[in-house]
């Protein structure tokens, strides 16, 4: 492989929500791909390179739009120079537990926040007095929940609380846990919970008014079918419910539906106006800032039609396809079902079904890609990517860069 070290490194991220479960932030997980991808010997400045190359030419700044990225910095990254090339306004530099708090690293934390950085210490567990200095400069505390007992963390908070602090609580896995540290005060959230169907078991998939009397105006509007496809894409729960419908109204047909162009041909437009005029009198209070899970899908499968486009230029069949296996992916943890219950009765092309139930065929490699990128799972990266070489490093840092840009054009539409 060609391209250069600083080419070999992923960025993941995961969302960080406020009280009211929208997306507040995300954690940008940077890996140095050492042992996979490139011969890297200095890890600290093989990130360095990387963020500045991000937040540079790749444009993760104008990605993340109005949401903050939490970078995590160890010690030798904190006194790095290329530090200070991060937008101050887009990040929280994010103190990791490993970090000594020693005189020197209380005095760089203070001159960076008097630079206009904001600052979170990670993973704290207990209040440790040589802390008390590296406290007292932070804005953030992560608090790790998962070794604390319920009666150890409303110790913790009782302490934090006079500071001041904004609390945020991490590696959240469960309902019982989110609402615990709703009721002690954290304003902020992260964890594995919230990519759980549990999260909003029962509720229904969101449609803005807005997205709705925009697809009314493009079909009044006699608009071609790839203008309504365009504006389907950004909304996943949409996307599904005509799955749905056009499986409904097509009963006993033979077709498998190969992308969302193709089941609107199936449906029909008047079929689908009529859907749309019961949508929207069917649609309560307007949702303007959208579910954060719905954003997540409908980027997961944009990076997903991306990388199909870069694995097989010229085949919009399979981007097409791919797309819809990405969204489809995160639907468990929007409607409480399964991925089997799902797919059962929605017609899907058997590659997509393929890949979604069984992860297995190209879109099933590419689900793992963008998963572990995501994660930032090297190992299941490295082990996606060997079943389809045709795919780089330089390659998926592209796509997902452009993925991020684009999530970020929809909730930009999205906003009041």
């Amino acid at each position: 492989m060609s391209e250069s070290a600083a080419d070999q490194l992923f960025l993941g991220r995961q969302p960080i929500l406020d009280r009211d479960q929208q997306l507040f932030a995300y954690e940008l997980l940077f890996r140095s791909g050492s042992q996979n991808f490139a011969d890297v010997t200095d890890g600290v400045q093989a990130t360095a390179t990387v963020i500045a190359n991000a937040f540079t030419e790749l444009g993760v700044a104008a990605a993340l739009g109005k949401h903050r990225g939490f970078i995590n910095v160890d010690e030798q990254f904190l006194f790095s120079d290329m530090l200070e090339l991060l937008p101050r306004q887009s990040v929280v530099l994010e103190i990791l537990e490993t970090v000594p708090p020693t005189p020197a690293v209380v005095e760089r934390c203070r001159a960076l926040k008097a630079a206009g950085f904001t600052l979170a210490l990670d993973d704290v567990v207990q209040l440790e007095p040589a802390f008390a200095e590296l406290l007292a400069v932070v804005e953030i505390v992560k608090v790790d929940i998962q070794p604390l007992s319920r009666v150890e963390l409303m110790q913790l908070c009782m302490k934090l609380k006079p500071m001041g602090k904004q609390l945020l609580a991490e590696k959240v896995d469960s309902r019982e846990q989110m609402e615990q540290c709703l009721k002690l005060g954290f304003t902020l959230f992260q964890g594995y919970y919230f990519a759980k169907p549990t999260i909003i078991a029962g509720k229904k998939l969101d449609h803005s008014q807005l997205s709705l009397m925009k697809l009314m105006g493009l079909l009044l509007g006699d608009a071609d079918t790839s203008e309504l496809e365009a504006a389907l894409k950004p909304e996943p729960g949409l996307t599904v419910n005509l799955l749905r419908m056009t499986n409904s109204v097509g009963a006993g047909c033979t077709e498998r539906i190969t992308s969302l162009g193709h089941a609107i041909t199936v449906l029909g437009r008047r079929q689908l106006q009529r859907w749309l005029q019961l949508l929207v009198f069917a649609s309560g209070k307007q949702n303007a800032t959208g579910n954060p899970l719905l954003l997540m899908a409908a980027t997961r499968g944009r990076l997903m039609e991306l990388l199909a486009d870069e694995l097989s230029p010229g085949d919009s069949g399979l981007a097409d396809r791919a797309f819809m296996a990405g969204i489809m992916s995160l639907m468990p943890a929007l409607v409480a079902q399964t991925i089997e219950e799902i797919v059962a009765p929605l017609g899907l092309a058997g590659d997509v079904r393929d890949a979604l139930c069984h992860g297995s065929g190209r879109l099933g490699a590419l689900l793992r890609i963008t998963e572990s990128s995501e994660s930032g799972n090297m190992q299941e990266l490295s082990a996606a990517l060997a079943e389809l070489p045709g795919l780089g490093a330089k390659a998926i840092n592209r796509a997902q860069t452009m993925a991020l840009q684009w999530a970020n054009e929809i909730g930009r539409e999205q906003s009041p």
